[in-house]
């Protein structure tokens, strides 16, 4: 009895104890921060993906995963970003997805800069030119010092990372791009995952070399922290696209005019006065060229002067054209990820345009309407005789009685017609006799 007794109590120790050490395994399970980068390479996005390394550093999480969907973005940014991966702690996965999506110009320099990188099958990755910078681009020479330098970017810090340094320098050099399982072939990526989860099992074990030295993976079971961008970093990401920049720009000049041209209205100048202060802070993040700027605001005045000079339309259309040359002028940039979408500048344009001109169209046909108060806005009435009308008479004019005179003789009861107002008098003609000369 007592060696049953003492059985049952070693059983339930042992039962203790292995749970007691799942629990603790399951504790121990690594976490991965997950974050989501589906945009041109910007300022506000490099500034999102380096907050959320250093974040995930302090956090003591196991490593950070970035999902990437980039057309490519600006040099500087994208040097931040790689800097920050080069630099980073903690190793930074790098996982083009889903299918679909594309590491083009920028991203693939990010990609490389991983310590895991990956890609999901039906992705690519390549195209990593630099392009010129200014109307009409670069000189040849100034070019050429731009490619060379991102050549030797881009082939260091493959070295660092054990890639293709060929390949991406053709990547560069030829606008080379490839197919995710190509770029497995050509040691360009590490894996091709169908999904995160398979690639943490690929990853599992595998050596990375970190700012503070080497580290094995252990990725095995691995949980994921999604995390999302924060409310701040989607405002600032969103503005800088190009296309939302610029049509915060128009919308601004366009609200700031309205309000000009009808003092008190106060809304529109509240939205334009808004709206082009989150524009001027986008031109601030983006290749902007000042001439596009300056072509715009010129057009705005023009027609400003619309309202003020009679010119039949010349300097509206002068506007018109103006509008259009900084438009496209606005972003220095031959990269389509940098440049405003003709999708969006087209119908915007469009629609800014005929704002403009309906405003002049209102504000003219109001100026030229017959003034209905005042002196002037009794000229051209009709009305009764009350009296006999000479130099002296009272008419009926307006549902008001008026001391009046007349060239001619004018009958009592006749109508009458204003011809001019002078002080509290004013001067009529008989309207029949008139009509009868």
């Amino acid at each position: 009895m007592l060696h049953k007794k003492i059985y049952i109590y070693v059983l339930i120790l042992a039962l203790f104890l292995l749970s007691a050490n799942l629990s603790h395994a399951e504790e121990k399970r690594p976490v991965f921060d997950m974050i989501t980068v589906s945009a041109t390479i910007t300022p506000p996005v490099a500034e999102y993906i380096m907050q959320s390394i250093n974040e995930s550093a302090k956090s003591g999480a196991a490593g950070l995963i970035i999902l990437l969907d980039t057309p490519g973005g600006l040099d500087l940014a994208m040097r931040d970003i790689a800097k920050g991966i080069l630099n980073s702690s903690i190793p930074v996965f790098v996982y083009v997805s889903p299918s679909g999506a594309r590491a083009a110009s920028a991203g693939v320099i990010i990609t490389v800069a991983a310590h895991v990188a990956a890609m999901t099958p039906g992705t690519n990755i390549g195209a990593a030119h630099p392009v010129g910078i200014g109307i009409g681009g670069a000189d040849k020479t100034m070019m050429k010092k731009v490619e060379n330098d991102a050549v030797a970017y881009v082939r260091g810090i493959a070295n660092k990372r054990g890639r293709n340094e060929d390949w991406v320098e053709r990547a560069v050099r030829k606008s080379e791009s490839i197919t995710a399982e190509e770029a497995l072939r050509l040691k360009v990526i590490d894996f091709v995952s169908t999904d995160v989860n398979q690639l943490l099992i690929q990853a599992d074990k595998k050596e990375v070399i970190l700012s503070t030295g080497k580290r094995i993976l252990k990725t095995q079971g691995a949980v994921i922290n999604e995390k999302k961008m924060g409310t701040r970093q989607k405002i600032l990401s969103t503005i800088s696209d190009p296309n939302i920049a610029y049509i915060l720009f128009l919308v601004g000049l366009a609200g700031l005019y309205f309000e000009f041209s009808n003092p008190g209205v106060i809304l529109p100048g509240v939205v334009g006065g808004i709206s082009l202060i989150l524009a001027f802070f986008s031109m601030q993040t983006l290749p902007v060229n000042y001439a596009g700027v300056l072509l715009i605001l010129f057009g705005v005045i023009l027609f400003i002067a619309e309202l003020k000079v009679i010119s039949h339309g010349i300097l509206t259309m002068g506007g018109v054209i103006s509008m259009i040359m900084g438009s496209l002028l606005l972003f220095d940039s031959p990269d389509p990820a940098l440049r405003v979408s003709w999708r969006v500048m087209i119908p915007v344009l469009t629609v800014i345009c005929l704002f403009f001109v309906s405003v002049i169209g209102l504000v003219l046909k109001a100026q030229m309407r017959k003034q209905r108060t005042g002196g002037e806005g009794m000229v051209g009435e009709t009305g009764k005789a009350v009296t006999d009308v000479y130099e002296t008479g009272k008419v009926f004019v307006k549902g008001e009685y008026w001391n009046a005179s007349s060239e001619k003789p004018v009958e009592k009861g006749k109508d009458i017609k204003v011809v001019s107002v002078e002080g509290l008098k004013i001067k009529v003609e008989n309207i029949e006799h008139k009509q009868g000369e």
